[in-house]
């Protein structure tokens, strides 16, 4: 059985500098009691791997506005503005990768392979310093893992043991994430005993994650 982690303590697990993937899209699936105690926390420098940095207020959107991220490695930064304007005044680091890259990237990481090869981004600036592999006379860009020191995932249920149920588009980058991080941190909307999430409805197992939060109060 997992014995759930506070917020605070998980929080201070975190390191200045460490690489993050953090669950959600748009939001949606991110953990933002997690994020709102890393803002309180205010020790920063964090390369963040996600879909995109959300909105201003919203998700990875604090992070952001508080100062805390040097890098994003994301997919599209559209939606916030202020990611716009801390990249073109050079006080963060943006990587765009396109979104499917990403996340066989991560994928890649998390099941030990070498690299993904993709026809995505060939003549155009994703090739940029980047190997290219001829298979069967077609070229691909080689594409390396990504792996991060913690995944940061919200879920829509755990149960004692740390097993993860996700709702909609909380499956697109949670499960994955939880395979390519060192330390896993969840935050469960709800803890439910052992058996009441279905076998099947279980997207990450429990021997994936180390540290389940506390339900809100």
């Amino acid at each position: 059985m997992k014995t759930a982690t506070r917020l605070e303590a998980a929080a201070e697990l975190i390191p200045e500098g460490s690489v993050l993937l953090i669950g959600g899209f748009m939001a949606v699936g991110t953990p933002e009691r997690m994020i709102d105690a890393l803002v309180e926390r205010g020790v920063g420098g964090f390369t963040v791997v996600a879909n995109d940095t959300a909105m201003p207020g919203h998700g990875i959107g604090k992070l952001v506005t508080a100062g805390l991220v040097a890098k994003a490695i994301v997919s599209h930064i559209g939606l916030n503005p202020e990611t716009q304007a801390k990249m073109i005044a050079g006080e963060m680091e943006v990587e765009l990768v396109p979104q499917g890259t990403l996340v066989e990237r991560i994928r890649a990481g998390g099941v030990g392979l070498g690299g993904v090869l993709t026809a995505t981004g060939l003549g155009t600036p994703v090739e940029d310093g980047k190997q290219v592999i001829e298979v069967d006379g077609k070229k691909f860009l080689l594409e390396k893992p990504i792996r991060g020191d913690f995944a940061l995932i919200a879920a829509k249920q755990a149960d004692y043991k740390g097993n993860l149920e996700y709702a909609l588009t909380a499956h697109n980058f949670n499960p994955v994430m939880a395979l390519a991080a060192d330390t896993v941190i969840a935050e469960p909307h709800v803890i439910v005993p052992v058996g009441a999430i279905p076998p099947d409805a279980v997207k990450t197992p429990g021997i994936l994650v180390d540290h389940l939060l506390e339900r809100e109060h």
